[in-house]
């Protein structure tokens, strides 16, 4: 599961919603020893597969217009169609945290990033990333004449099962 939760801001902000949009086409891959170790993480995501699944906090629900005119605007105006995508330079296992360092590349961005994540001991990585736009050279969403924005740091959440060892 990937997912992206947007935050509204500003003085209309009553007219938008938070967002929660589901990445539909991802691709993960990882490294693992026969010790069981991890030792390295990438991830790949196609922007044009977003949807969003829910708008929290509007005051009218979301229609399918509405889901279908975010979808082209975050296309259009804020991510265009290139991957996106994290490669990591180093993993370092503590226990049931992982800190993972590396490249993020957004809208053709490529910014160094740092984060810490969960790991169970089933192999399950997890956790939730702030990203901010402007540190890619992206624009956060405005309408109704700069009165609605989206807040510049957007959240990523990923839970993903890493392959077996051996």
């Amino acid at each position: 599961m990937v997912e992206i939760r947007t935050y509204r801001e500003g003085v209309a902000q009553m007219a938008g919603h938070d967002l929660i949009i589901d990445v539909g086409q991802w691709h993960a891959a990882a490294d693992v020893s026969d010790e069981g170790v991890l030792s390295s993480l990438e991830l790949e995501v196609d922007p044009r597969s977003l949807q969003v699944r829910e708008g929290l906090h509007g005051v009218k629900p979301l229609t399918d217009k509405d889901r279908t005119k975010i979808r082209q605007d975050i296309e259009r105006k804020v991510l265009g169609a290139d991957p996106i995508s994290f490669r990591s330079t180093a993993v370092e296992q503590s226990g049931e945290r992982l800190r993972v360092q590396g490249e993020l590349t957004i809208a053709g961005s490529t910014q160094p990033v740092s984060h810490e994540l969960g790991i169970s001991a089933q192999g399950r990585v997890h956790g939730t990333l702030p990203v901010t736009q402007t540190q890619f050279g992206i624009t956060p969403y405005r309408g109704f004449m700069g009165a609605l924005r989206v807040r510049d740091m957007v959240e990523v959440a990923i839970e993903v099962q890493l392959p077996s060892a051996g």
